[in-house]
């Protein structure tokens, strides 16, 4: 069954609909459901997809041109061509008024084969494709390559697209989808260990339990996700040890870049590199207080990829037991007890969301457009932080908030604590609203003192019941092209 995707799809169709050739760049992360986006969309269409491999350039020619023959013309089965030239022309005798679609999956595989392809596409695209009934689609999980070669103004096929898809992980209320069958808790926690991406959400199974999922998939030799992230990472560098090294570090929770510089006993140049190419696969991401943007001085890096966090946290620990296929027995014994502390980190991102989502549609104190953390010296100049700062910039208004992830209720000392926080963000902002979100409820005193002109008490089975504007599948980012 497929699940969400459903304004890419509806962009896709859209674009279908264009009389002339058009063209869509989509690009994300492995395993975020690319291929998947494609298959979906070109259903009951006159089309053709390949999904290219990493072979010789020639190979890729003759297979691409093949699977075009078997797609459409399967009483041909049997004949390719030996140069793209002459497959795009075949490709352009075969347009007819009903649109054809071309899929062209993986794309860097044959372009990085041959310097020359890219050339010969655009020379393709403007002699031939260009008066025809044709809807290209050239997709790539090497993010770093897309942005380079197929979408910068350096690329021979810049200005061709008709436009862009980049393709994001789910975000948790979607992931629930997935899962249905699930408390709000649980599927809190699959959210928290897969980061939304889309394989890895269809690998659990809501008839049996969390913990028999996550034993199956992380703490068995045989689980899908137990040597995931070393086989990403070999996939897109070609030594992958201080990378792993760097993200062990990070997953330990040193954050700034000296401290990770030492940690993993390499120059701050290297450790720049290295975390460059990781924040371009979404494992790490750079962090700044919210109004800070600017301040290299506070900047930290944190493991934003759901499944790398989870992983890093407890598998390398694992791996002796896991092999000896007493994976189970360890998760029970050191994992298990140990997800609402993991979840914290995880929690706060979603009340992020909950809260821009929220702010946008317009139920909260003022129009949230902007929503992060914060962190810094407290009134008492001690190191404090907040969990979530959703800033008005026009109206130079903020909500704040506390988001607990624990089997016990918020209570009087954490909710003062979030209160006296008034006043620490930025002095150009007044805060008009205190959220607090809480998987175990609240006391009687919170629930009784509490506000509710000036706070809101927000529970997990509220956060899930939540819906944003324009919901339908927003997960990627979309760029139309004059």
């Amino acid at each position: 069954m497929f699940i969400g995707r459903e304004r890419e799809l509806r962009v896709l169709e859209e674009t279908y609909q264009k009389p002339g050739f058009q063209m869509t760049v989509i690009y994300g992360r492995r395993r975020i459901g690319k291929s998947r986006l494609i298959t979906e969309f070109i259903k009951e269409k006159r089309a053709s997809y390949y999904v290219a491999s990493q072979s010789s350039f020639q190979d890729n020619v003759k297979k691409w041109s093949a699977q075009f023959i078997m797609d459409l013309f399967p009483a041909m089965e049997g004949v390719s061509f030996d140069t793209p030239e002459s497959f795009f022309q075949f490709i352009g005798n075969s347009a007819t008024e009903e649109k054809l679609v071309i899929a062209l999956d993986e794309i860097p595989y044959i372009a990085e084969t041959d310097a020359s392809f890219l050339s010969r596409l655009q020379a393709a695209i403007d002699t031939v494709f260009a008066s025809k009934n044709i809807y290209l689609i050239i997709c790539g999980s090497a993010i770093s390559f897309m942005e380079k070669e197929i979408l910068s103004e350096k690329s021979p096929l810049f200005g061709r697209r008709t436009n862009q898809i980049f393709l994001k992980p789910f975000d948790y209320m979607d992931s629930a989808r997935f899962t249905q069958n699930y408390s709000s808790e649980e599927k809190a926690i699959v959210y928290g260990v897969t980061g939304g991406v889309a394989k890895y959400l269809t690998l659990f199974d809501d008839s049996l339990s969390l913990d028999e999922n996550l034993i199956n998939h992380f703490f068995k030799p045989s689980g899908y996700l137990y040597e995931e992230p070393l086989n990403l990472l070999t996939q897109e560098f070609r030594t992958i040890n201080t990378y792993n090294t760097v993200i062990e570090v990070c997953a330990g929770g040193t954050n700034r870049l000296n401290e990770i510089a030492d940690k993993a006993n390499i120059s701050t140049a290297t450790l720049a590199y290295i975390i460059k190419n990781l924040m371009t696969i979404g494992v790490i991401s750079r962090k700044t207080p919210m109004t800070e943007v600017e301040n290299k001085k506070r900047t930290a890096y944190e493991i934003t990829d759901g499944m790398y966090r989870f992983w890093y946290r407890f598998i390398p620990a694992a791996r002796a037991a896991i092999e000896m296929g007493r994976g189970e027995v360890f998760y029970h014994s050191y994992v298990k007890d140990k997800l609402h502390s993991y979840m914290g980190s995880v929690f706060e991102e979603m009340c992020r969301f909950y809260t821009l989502s929220e702010g946008l549609e317009g139920t909260l104190n003022c129009l949230v457009t902007n929503v992060s953390s914060w962190w810094g010296p407290g009134h008492d100049h001690k190191p404090t932080d907040i969990d979530v700062v959703g800033v008005d910039d026009a109206g130079r208004k903020a909500v704040i908030g506390e988001c607990k992830f624990k089997n016990e209720v918020i209570d009087k000392e954490v909710f003062e604590t979030l209160l006296r926080r008034r006043g620490l963000i930025d002095k150009r902002y007044s805060e008009v609203q205190f959220l607090f979100f809480s998987l175990s409820g609240y006391s009687q005193w919170v629930e009784k003192n509490a506000d509710p002109q000036e706070v809101r008490l927000i529970s997990l089975d509220e956060m899930y019941q939540g819906s944003a504007p324009d919901r339908k599948g927003y997960h990627g980012t979309f760029t139309l092209c004059g």
